[in-house]
């Protein structure tokens, strides 16, 4: 992860800790900006929004992503308190250049704010390199625990603004307090504690594989059900230079509807991928490869995947994902 900050634990789920990252940075009507190329960076312009902040929204088509010159140009003529990214739009499947935004904002005041709550541990990650100042993620995805634990770290550039009393009002979102508590090894209210152990596990899991091979791992799998998934018609969402390697989203022609493959592929193999619930729905599927996932998942995926898309009518060759996989997979 590239970082020497102490991480903060809450019993939340991502989407706290996105909010905890904005209330203890933000005094009312301070200025952000918000990229929202996805249905989590629309969330983070709400969650601002909510908190009295003055957003500015620089909407990205969904697909794409933002480039550092864009952010560059914007926060050279307004006094932003922050610029917030998700670092992998699970929703489109994007990879944010954070590293090159961070270059951008490294020795302004303005403040990097990150969400990889679906990037963390199944993509490269270095905080501290990369000039993130809050960087946010939660235990349910790469991490491969279920919900319920929201994780923060902070730059020293973040807790000179934290640190302020003319911040918004804090209680349980009080970075101060986690940070006070995290030094004695504890957590300022109750913790999740069956959660901790199982993160604990988790960790150790990803210890022991090594966290270069884990990323790799995650990489190769995602390319091959990738190439899979176009051996059988469907056609890779967005830009091809941005696509994630924890989340493969392809896009459907108009003949088929995500939804119906979804529910068909839970109610025939208890195979359980995602369409979308946003401007997307019904032209996209969305599968996860995440976490403890192998080569034999992703095959077993296609040749379910395949089934399907026979039943709905669309023409496939048999055994055709499966194969492409398969060579994409070869040393």
């Amino acid at each position: 992860m590239g970082n020497v900050n102490p991480v903060l634990l809450f019993a939340s789920s991502g989407t706290g800790v996105m909010e905890a990252s904005l209330a203890n940075i933000l005094a009312a009507g301070e200025r952000v900006l918000v990229v929202v190329n996805g249905q989590f960076g629309k969330r983070f312009a709400e969650i601002a929004e909510t908190l009295s902040a003055r957003v500015d929204r620089l909407e990205i088509p969904w697909g794409r992503v933002v480039e550092p010159e864009q952010i560059a140009a914007l926060v050279a003529t307004v006094d932003y308190r922050a610029v917030v990214v998700v670092h992998n739009e699970s929703s489109t499947g994007m990879v944010t250049d954070v590293a090159g935004i961070g270059a951008v904002l490294r020795d302004l005041p303005t403040l990097l704010v990150v969400d990889s709550v679906s990037g963390l541990a199944g993509l490269p990650m270095r905080q501290d390199e990369w000039g993130i100042d809050i960087l946010v993620s939660a235990s349910q995805k790469c991490l491969m625990t279920p919900p319920g634990i929201g994780l923060a770290s902070l730059s020293a550039k973040a807790w000179s603004i934290v640190n302020r009393e003319d911040r918004l009002p804090r209680f349980y979102w009080d970075f101060r307090k986690a940070r006070a508590a995290a030094e004695k090894l504890e957590t300022p209210f109750t913790a999740p504690v069956a959660l901790i152990a199982g993160l604990k596990e988790a960790l150790e899991m990803i210890h022991e594989e090594t966290l270069p091979c884990v990323l790799e791992r995650h990489r190769r799998l995602a390319h091959a059900l990738r190439t899979g998934c176009a051996a059988l018609g469907l056609s890779p969402f967005g830009e091809e230079k941005a696509r994630s390697s924890t989340v493969v989203v392809m896009a459907l022609p108009e003949k088929l509807n995500g939804a119906d493959i979804v529910c068909r592929l839970y109610e025939r193999y208890r195979t359980v991928i995602a369409g979308a619930r946003n401007r997307l729905a019904g032209k996209i599927i969305r599968i996860g490869v995440m976490g403890h996932v192998h080569e034999a998942d992703i095959l077993l995926d296609l040749e379910h995947l395949e089934a399907i898309l026979t039943e709905l009518g669309w023409p496939v060759t048999r055994g055709a994902g499966v194969a492409a996989a398969k060579s994409a997979l070869l040393p």
